[in-house]
């Protein structure tokens, strides 16, 4: 009990009291008992504890609610009279002081103080008092007066209350919570609290005013060091703050006590007083005071904070203050107001560069047109950088560094830098957009990192404003970077607009596109050429040779042949235009490396779409389009380009449909680990070495080409080596680069690996129904099987993890499958034999567990095509035929089993089911059969032979107890008796008792905990064969059981166990025998008789001999009574014995009680009187009227 009251946190203890005094009591009660629960709640108030005097203060409140026949003057004179501090000694002042105040507030809390107005007047007053001990309750007294004030209205406050807090009233200035008395007084009762009675309480008929500048400074500071450990903005603080506002004087307060006082120390909670005070201002100022407060030098100490916090141990207050600029977003409606907000937090600079990360999360609360104000005002601070507009500063150590050599030039490169950061936030962000904006954004970044203008032209916006001053080199390279992750964020960019297109195009989770369905990078490659077309008025940074622009004009006219024929060839159509115009764009990036790539991919597609190719087909080995496209995607999965990646991802999502097996072994063969190891000791040819097809020397250009684009984003201006080998896209990623060690060349195998397994879930997941998928079990099962065997490092074991999920849960779990397999029938047969031969030859379980899978996921396959067979009826001529057919007839092939040749599955699973049991190491598991049988009940018969012979010819004990096993569950199902004969199922139940009977006769001793588990499953296998037999009035042969079980009692070691124990005498019952009753064995002394029993030493106690005080007296103590000590100390010992137990769990309880017990072993122990007895009688009855008492108080509650 004590425990548990320990446990309860102190909200549910709050939450306690409530319950009880929700039912309000009847009237008939007697007034002494309601005295005497009141007793015991004010009692309560001032408990030692500190968790209990909020629970009993709570408690009388409600009480006091539930009954409003208490009057609460009686209550406040029972508080008195209990807690007053002149009536209490001194040692009790601290607990009368908490009981006092507690009082008060649980009349407070009880909702009718503010009716009683006497009573309401003499809590005050004696919170006043109480106000006047802070070693105690330091400002609990204030703050509740502040608590009453806000709940009086305005006529109680001038008749009753004003006369007693005039003396507070007037003295303000001298703590925090007096001063927040009176600001609260001003804000509640403006007309009582009028100008000239303030200047008869102050002296100034406002408060805010230079005279008492100085006085609000002090006040301000202690309570800003009041409110250190808190890191809260004190209420004083904001009420102050509210009244300045009233008042007009709001510039003064700011200037003058936040600005030129409190932050003029620079300490720290002075300083974070004054950054609460600017959050919580933000929603309470209008325009112009925002601009003010956001230029001021609290934002600026606030910046340097920022910059100076980023070492590390330092208190960062950038969470607060976005946590205070995120609510004020919230709730701000005013575009003008948001856009001021979010210039000022913009133009706070720390040497050009803002303190404001790039991305921001409250971007997304921007109204439109405060949207695109930030968006203008971000452009013409790139184009034209402004320092004056902007709040720049250089903290201490910069100074003192001074590392900078062009100061100005490194201040316009940082705010370029993170302008570009920010309009890429832009886009990223939950922002509510339109098309037009998010093109402009991106023509904008296009345009000046690829670009310069030459001539303005109204045509082309980006021309009006020429930068000034002119971009650096390292700038475009930044903005030319930053422009393919805003073409990641537009390929990722749900559709925009609240048309029902838009809303169709979004409920089908299509990305990248505009509500037209083009793609976004579409539009940006026709501003490209537009900006291209115009020769005199725009120039690129580095301009196309005559190869490169002939390219992109090629490029620019397959792009419009093509979306002629998207509606004749969607899926292909849409691969190759996204291709096409991603190399288009990378085109401007590194115009070199990709020339090569953009031929080669247009030679390659239009020979895909030559008609006259297509007619002729004279050549089996003429790739199809769909191999081009997942050659060029595997290609590019290789690159560390993210935005190429994922294009290749969704390109192959769509190309999914269409997907051929030469196709797919592409992507798997990527996958053979077995392959890898010869790929990667190949050696780098410059030329092919055997006659290719012209198409095929295309596509191996084009892999060669995407491949040094990659290079050539990592390494810059690095010299290209041609890389050309005659096996496919492996070649691309297996190749050794001349002069890299063998630990560099093996690193990216693990990654593209990773990258290519991506692209197999994406086909599990989006073609199921697929009669490919059944080309993946092998490989992903090579996979598994060699990466669990070597020592594999943390991304190996990451790349198996993931290929066993895509494996058990993309694969053998997925709920849909083909459903057309009937000319694969034989194929799919052969398969899971092989799976299941692999599975039994192989050393590990684990590896064996997934072939076992694979095998039962094509006895789906081939079982759950029984509707789609059944559906079409075959005609009478049909059938004459089929059943002429010898080979294939199956007369006993039963219905409901699909293409599945149960015979040929039979003997499969029957032969691994043979090994399981009688090979002493065999990689199958009992579970595997289990879940054969779980899910095919259909197995059960077939094999049932099998198992009831293992029973007894089982290769060891634990084969027998795995039979065992098997054979109940098998018995359990219902299709197995469904499927045999009323004589049939006798036979076998007759017949499993025989064996279960041998086997238990088998057995000789019980030396091994293998022999144990193997009797314990035989005992409840023949349980469950007894109920079943019994149950369903069998007639089987039960005359060897009750031997074998008596021989089997009669083992040495039987009995050790004592589960089995009961499952044998549970079989026993069922057979007409009574367990016999255990006699209790005689407790027999361990001490011979005549010898007296030692004493037993108390844990964790000293002995009475081994204290100081009593040290001498035992040395001085007569031998004579040595015995008689003894004597009492042993049943003194005794009768506490229960307890000791109990005060390793009570460590408190432990304490006191030691304490109790050396106090009353300072002097020698002695005898009891007979007489003496009646004092525990005595105290047993003191407990137990004190239960009485308690017991009538929680009635009288309930």
């Amino acid at each position: 009990m004590t425990i548990a009251m320990i446990k309860i946190t102190p909200r549910s203890r709050l939450s306690g009291p409530g319950k009880p005094v929700t039912r309000r009591p009847s009237l008939a009660r007697q007034d002494e008992e309601l005295r005497y629960a009141l007793r015991r709640l004010v009692d309560g108030l001032a408990a030692t504890r500190e968790a209990a005097r909020p629970g009993f203060s709570l408690a009388l409140a409600q009480v006091l609610q539930a009954m409003e026949e208490i009057p609460l003057g009686s209550v406040l004179e029972l508080i008195r009279e209990k807690h007053g501090l002149d009536r209490v000694k001194k040692k009790l002042l601290r607990n009368a002081a908490f009981g006092s105040f507690f009082g008060v507030l649980a009349l407070f809390q009880s909702g009718r103080l503010i009716k009683d107005q006497e009573t309401l007047l003499h809590c005050v007053q004696l919170l006043q008092s109480l106000s006047q001990r802070p070693e105690y309750l330091r400002n609990l007294p204030r703050q509740a007066l502040v608590d009453i004030l806000s709940e009086t209205p305005q006529a109680v406050f001038e008749e009753v209350l004003f006369s007693t807090l005039q003396a507070d009233l007037t003295s303000a200035f001298s703590s925090p919570e007096q001063l927040h008395l009176l600001l609260v007084a001003i804000q509640k009762f403006p007309e009582v609290l009028q100008p000239k009675k303030l200047k008869k309480l102050l002296g100034s008929s406002t408060l805010v005013n230079p005279e008492n500048v100085p006085k609000l400074v002090a006040v301000l500071k202690t309570a800003a060091k009041s409110e250190k450990k808190d890191k809260n903005l004190p209420s004083v603080g904001l009420d102050l703050l509210r009244v300045s506002l009233k008042e007009g004087a709001f510039d003064l307060f700011w200037k003058e006590a936040v600005e030129n006082g409190l932050l003029k120390e620079k300490l720290g909670p002075n300083s974070y007083m004054c950054y609460r005070l600017l959050g919580s201002a933000l929603p309470l100022l209008s325009l112009d005071q925002l601009q003010t407060v956001l230029r001021g030098e609290v934002m600026q100490s606030y910046g340097d904070h920022v910059v100076s916090a980023q070492l590390p141990g330092r208190f960062r207050f950038a969470p607060e203050m976005e946590a205070y600029v995120d609510a004020f977003f919230q709730d701000c409606n005013d575009p003008e107001k948001q856009f001021a907000v979010m210039v000022g937090f913009s133009a706070l600079t720390n040497q050009g560069c803002p303190v404001v990360q790039s991305f921001w999360k409250v971007v997304k609360y921007l109204q439109p047109v405060a949207l695109v104000k930030y968006f203008d005002w971000l452009k013409n601070m790139f184009l034209k950088p402004d320092f004056s507009c902007c709040l720049d500063f250089t903290t201490s150590r910069q100074k003192q560094n001074q590392e900078i050599a062009n100061l100005t030039e490194h201040r316009v490169v940082c705010l370029r830098k993170w302008i570009i950061h920010r309009l890429i936030d832009l886009l990223d962000s939950q922002v509510k957009k339109e098309e037009d904006f998010v093109m402009e954004v991106a023509r904008f970044c296009f345009f000046h990192a690829f670009f310069v203008t030459k001539k303005p032209t109204s045509e082309i916006p980006e021309t009006e404003s020429i930068p000034s001053p002119p971009l650096l080199e390292r700038s475009r390279s930044v903005a030319a970077n930053l422009f393919f992750s805003l073409l990641q964020s537009l390929n990722s960019m749900p559709v925009l607009g609240d048309t029902a297109e838009a809303a169709a195009l979004r409920e089908r989770h299509v990305h990248g596109v505009t509500v037209d369905g083009k793609l976004w990078i579409s539009h940006i490659v026709r501003y490209a050429n537009v900006l291209l077309s115009h020769e005199k008025n725009v120039k690129a940074v580095t301009p196309f040779t005559k190869e490169q622009k002939a390219a992109w004009n090629r490029m620019m006219q397959t792009v419009e042949n093509l979306q002629e024929k998207e509606k004749s060839h969607g899926a292909e159509v849409f691969a190759f235009q996204q291709l096409l115009l991603l190399a288009g764009i990378y085109l401007f990036k590194t115009p070199t490396e990709t020339v090569d790539l953009l031929n080669d991919l247009l030679s390659c597609m239009e020979r895909v779409f030559d008609k006259k190719s297509k007619k002729k087909k004279c050549d089996e080995e003429e790739p199809e389009w769909v191999e081009v496209i997942v050659e060029v995607l595997l290609s590019l999965l290789s690159q560390p380009s993210l935005l190429m990646r994922r294009v290749s991802k969704s390109v192959f999502a769509r190309i999914c449909p269409h997907l051929s097996k030469r196709a797919l072994h592409l992507i798997l063969d990527v996958l053979d680990p077995e392959q890898d190891q010869d790929e990667e000791s190949a050696v780098v040819v410059t030329e092919e070495t055997g006659k290719k097809k012209a198409l095929l020397e295309d596509m191996h250009r084009l892999d060669t080409g995407i491949m040094n684009l990659g290079t050539a984003e990592i390494q810059g201006s690095q010299p290209k080596a041609t890389v050309i080998s005659p096996q496919g896209p492996k070649a691309g990623f297996f190749s050794p680069v001349p002069g890299a060690s063998s630990p560099q060349t093996q690193r990216p195998v693990t990654i593209t690996s990773r990258r290519v397994l991506d692209l197999v879930e994406v086909f599990l997941t989006k073609q199921p129904e697929n009669p490919l998928v059944f080309d993946t079990i092998e490989p992903l099962l090579l996979v598994i099987e060699q990466t669990m065997s070597s020592d594999s490092d943390k991304q190996e074991q990451d790349f198996l993890q993931k290929t066993a999920n895509i494996f058990t849960n993309h694969l053998c779990r997925a709920k849909q499958y083909c459903k057309s397999v009937r000319d694969m029938q034989e194929h799919l047969h052969t398969l899971m034999d092989s799976l299941l031969k692999r599975a039994c030859k192989h050393s590990d379980s684990s590896v064996a567990l997934y072939f076992f899978s694979a095998s039962l996921y094509l006895f789906k396959v081939l079982k759950g095509n029984v509707a789609s067979e059944a559906a079409t009826p075959l005609s009478p001529t049909k059938k004459k035929l089929k059943s002429r057919e010898g080979p294939c007839d199956q007369t006993d092939q039963p219905s409901g089993t699909g293409l599945l040749d149960l015979g040929r599955v039979t003997v499969m699973y029957q032969e691994a089911l043979s090994g399981f049991l009688t090979k002493r190491n065999c990689a199958l598991t009992g579970s595997m059969f289990l879940d054969l049988f779980n899910r095919f009940p259909i197995m059960c018969k077939p094999l049932i032979d099998t198992i009831v012979e293992s029973v007894t010819a089982g290769a060891r004990q634990h084969q027998q107890a795995q039979a065992c096993i098997l054979l109940q569950k098998a018995l359990q199902t219902r299709e197995l008796k469904d499927s045999m004969a009323e004589e049939e199922w006798e036979k076998l139940i007759g017949k499993s008792i025989r064996q279960v009977t041998e086997s238990l006769m088998a057995v000789s001793e019980f030396k091994m905990k293998v022999d144990q588990e193997k009797v314990i499953k035989c005992l409840e296998l023949l349980s469950f064969l007894l109920k079943t037999a019994s149950q369903q009035m069998l007639h089987v042969e039960l005359t060897e059981v009750p031997g074998a079980l008596q021989a089997l009692s009669l083992q040495e070691g039987f009995g050790k166990s004592l589960r089995l124990d009961n499952i044998y005498w549970n079989v026993m019952k069922l057979l007409g025998f009574t367990r016999p009753k255990r006699k209790k064995a005689a407790t027999q002394s361990k001490q011979p008789p005549g010898v007296e029993p030692l004493k037993r030493k108390k844990k964790g106690f000293l002995p009475a001999t081994k204290k100081r005080k009593n040290r001498k007296q035992a040395l001085e103590r007569p031998q004579e009574n040595q015995g008689m000590e003894t004597n009492v100390e042993v049943a003194a010992e005794g009768t506490e014995a229960p307890a000791m137990g109990r005060k390793k769990k009570k460590k408190k309880n432990r304490k006191r009680k030691w304490q109790a017990e050396s106090k009353g072993e300072q002097g020698p122990p002695t005898k009891k009187a007979k007489g003496s007895a009646g004092t525990g009688t005595q105290g047993e009855l003191s407990k137990v009227k004190w239960k009485k008492k308690a017991s009538r108080m929680l009635a009288l509650l309930a």
